[in-house]
């Protein structure tokens, strides 16, 4: 061992650290073992490079990873990635069943989830531990209606920069109405909540509701429910203006989604409507968006080159491909959940995707490179988000029975379907991705899985009481509460087996 050693310290540091960078867990653990000495490298370099070189963006987890080593991250994600190659996790409502059916909207920062149904917010803090367990906390549930005015359902929602602090929110509401919402935390009996400051922003005419919002960069856009785009140049800060600038275009289409990517070489938006050419992507300009579209993303993989005779399909979702995805972790990447129940995910760098026809009078027609669905359950799909192991996963959330599909886009025809707890009838109607949990809601109650490592009753909310719900109703039956449950019973399938569902 002592001759082992001695042979190696002989190495340049730099050579000893590009060796490092090519061990896996497993590599790295068994050196860390062989003395003394090579603990201490692996320690000091080997985990913090492991984890450089292998992200796992996860927001839920972000003030946890501050306070843990790099072997802890490491240890976290190597066992997180585990449970997803197993389909092993913890099914957890957040909160009791909500009264009525709402069409709730999720949104995410580092510090909080903000769950969106009907006029309400619930939001739900996260905790930085010094464990592998990070934990998740209703802090509080803000009524944004209390004078009952008609039509206030909120129908977007996103977070705004405003230099970290993770409580300025933008809200678009049904009344054609948007306002920024600024979380002020205050302590009342001893417990820390949230209170709130409300200001309306002139910036988004009320001339119809806004359907999605997306913030990329320096740069927010917004797209209304007939098709109305806007793109402005200077997210809300504060209590200041919605934008210095902003650029509008008529889409001309029932409009549902709308994805912006500030990041990529050629910034760009995509947009999700019903019609002819479903989804499509505008340019991103220095001062405003271009007026027409460089490139058609179309749902099949041939098509007549006149746009009169192709399909009319609707795009409800879009994300970024995974970061693990095996054509690259390109912002220019993107997976789409259409009306059909396909998942589609297009390259935008991809010349070999570009559909016969002279483009140079018009947009570029570009064909999928790859389409996944659930062969056994053809949904509409409602939502899309990608992460989860090896950041390699799409999830999917469809238009029935709250039934959550998942891939691993590196074996796409291994994926498998979930019904989220209390299996309501109700589609899933947003879905956000981490590493280790899946953050979905449908029109009943907000819902996790969590393939961390151990989680513990006191990781989640608790359920003895229920949340104040948006309009009056109850608990649905099948979705029973008792007293240190963990996990909820689910009935989860894999897509290339013949037999039955089984209950996880």
């Amino acid at each position: 061992m002592d001759h082992q050693q001695s042979t190696i310290s002989v190495l340049p540091t730099d050579i000893l650290l590009l060796i490092l960078s090519t061990l896996n867990v497993q590599g790295l653990a068994s050196l860390s073992q062989t003395c003394r000495w090579m603990h201490e490298l692996v320690s000091e370099f080997g985990w913090t490079a492991y984890a450089r070189l292998h992200p796992r963006p996860s927001h839920s987890i972000s003030n946890s990873r501050n306070i843990w080593t790099p072997r802890e991250q490491v240890r976290y994600d190597y066992l997180t990635d585990r449970s997803w190659s197993k389909t092993d996790f913890v099914a957890r409502p957040l909160s009791r069943t909500w009264g009525g059916k709402q069409s709730p909207n999720l949104a995410i920062s580092n510090s909080r989830l903000i769950v969106a149904a009907g006029s309400t917010l619930f939001s739900y803090a996260f905790c930085g531990t010094p464990n592998n367990n990070p934990s998740i906390t209703l802090e509080a549930t803000l009524l944004l209606n209390e004078q009952h005015v008609r039509g206030r359902n909120i129908t977007s929602i996103t977070f705004l920069e405003d230099g970290g602090l993770d409580q300025t929110l933008l809200v678009a509401y049904q009344e054609q109405l948007v306002e920024v919402i600024h979380l002020v935390p205050v302590v009342q009996n001893g417990k820390h909540t949230l209170t709130f400051r409300r200001k309306h922003q002139p910036a988004f005419p009320r001339d119809d509701y806004i359907e999605s919002f997306s913030a990329s960069g320096q740069y927010l856009l917004s797209l209304s429910s007939n098709g109305t785009a806007r793109l402005l140049s200077q997210a809300v800060r504060g209590s200041s203006s919605a934008a210095s600038s902003s650029s509008t275009i008529e889409l001309g289409e029932r409009s549902w989604r709308c994805h912006l990517s500030a990041d990529a070489s050629t910034p760009f938006a995509a947009f999700g409507t019903s019609g002819k050419t479903p989804l499509t992507i505008y340019s991103v300009l220095p001062d405003r968006l271009s007026p027409t579209p460089h490139t058609i993303l179309h749902a099949q993989k041939t098509t007549p080159t006149s746009t009169d005779s192709l399909p009319s399909l609707a795009v409800y979702g879009i994300a970024r491909a995974p970061l693990a995805s095996p054509m690259g972790s390109s912002p220019q990447i993107l997976v789409s959940g259409w009306f059909d129940g396909q998942v589609r995910i297009y390259d935008l760098r991809s010349s070999n995707s570009v559909i016969n026809g002279d483009s140079s009078s018009g947009p570029t027609f570009l064909k999928p490179v790859m389409s996944i669905n659930d062969r056994w359950l053809q949904e509409p799909i409602y939502a899309v988000a990608c992460g989860g192991g090896s950041a390699a996963h799409i999830a999917a959330g469809t238009a029935r029975h709250s039934v959550v599909s998942f891939w691993d886009v590196r074996s796409p025809k291994t994926g498998w379907s979930v019904h989220a707890p209390g299996n309501d009838r109700s589609p899933v109607f947003s879905v956000i991705l981490e590493s280790s949990r899946f953050f979905g809601a449908t029109e009943s109650r907000p819902f996790v899985y969590d393939f961390g490592p151990n989680p513990t009753l006191e990781t989640y909310p608790p359920l003895a009481a229920p949340a104040p719900p948006p309009t009056r109703g109850g608990d649905r039956e099948g979705l029973k509460y008792k007293p240190g449950l963990v996990t909820y019973r689910v009935v989860k399938y894999h897509h290339a087996s013949s037999g039955l569902p089984s209950e996880h």
